[in-house]
């Protein structure tokens, strides 16, 4: 063996042969993001009689390490919608760039007049909730049939063409679909049945008050932080009416309780 430093664990060239490196070159493109390293957990939003909220936690997770503690996930567009990212975070950094450049370009194509009737009223012509939401599936499906997926999972709430609430979902195959209440990652198991109880149709979801909507969000997040080691017990939280989009990026969880881990047998040393 040759034991210089520089050489530890390779065979000696003048016994061997000169070491052939040649299998390591790689003329294809980078996959930097084709396996997602820093990813987001859960996204869910339920429908109401006058808008949508929606709730994400602000943790990004390091593999399975509760690595930053301070990623918001939850991102207004035009002061009328607004989108939560599930899935990779580096991706959703593109994808946000990309609805920001997209957003002046529409500001300056679309500026308010001064006869418009509300100021927080979108002009006409301008990409509403459900105009978004076709453009990002578009752009997904182009993406996945490019073999270079962008790994998300994205809401879209806001109001569409009629001034209706509107909710809906893109994966990174470009599959679409909308619902009364939706949810991402772990949030599609944990979450979904309990929004169910009161929005299961679209019909109860107009039933439901901006009050219940959010205490339903908040309760669910409760369960996600309880359930899913993935996330975290600050969350932001968006309420998208017809006056415009109320964030906030700093929630804390109130009324925790961790009684219920008493009742939870199968785990560890049990006394019957």
């Amino acid at each position: 063996m040759d034991h210089r430093p520089q050489a530890w664990g390779r065979p000696r060239d003048d016994v061997y042969g000169a070491y052939d490196a040649s299998y390591l070159h790689n003329s294809a493109p980078k996959t930097a993001t084709q396996a997602p390293i820093v990813t987001g957990t859960s996204v869910i939003a339920i429908k109401f009689s006058d808008g949508v909220v929606m709730a994400a936690d602000n943790l990004a997770s390091y593999g399975s390490l509760a690595r930053f503690t301070d990623v918001k996930r939850l991102r207004p567009f035009l002061s009328t919608s607004i989108v939560g990212f599930g899935g990779d975070v580096s991706d959703m950094q593109f994808l946000d760039r990309h609805l920001n450049e997209l957003a002046i370009d529409e500001a300056y194509e679309h500026e308010s007049s001064p006869s418009t009737d509300s100021l927080t009223a979108a002009p006409a012509g301008q990409l509403n909730a459900a105009n978004l939401h076709k453009y990002l599936s578009k752009l997904m499906y182009s993406r996945r049939t490019s073999f270079d997926p962008l790994w998300n999972q994205i809401l879209v709430a806001g109001f569409d063409s009629t001034s209706s609430p509107f909710l809906a979902s893109i994966d990174l195959r470009g599959t679409a679909f909308t619902s009364p209440s939706l949810a991402t990652g772990f949030g599609a198991m944990l979450a979904q049945p309990i929004m169910r109880r009161y929005a299961a149709t679209e019909e109860d979801a107009a039933k439901l008050s901006r009050e219940q909507a959010v205490d339903v969000v908040k309760e669910c997040m409760k369960v996600l932080f309880y359930r899913d080691a993935r996330s975290l017990d600050r969350y932001s939280i968006a309420v998208v009416t017809k006056e415009g989009v109320e964030l906030k990026e700093d929630e804390q969880l109130e009324r925790q309780s961790w009684a219920f881990a008493e009742r939870i047998k199968g785990y560890g040393t049990q006394t019957v």
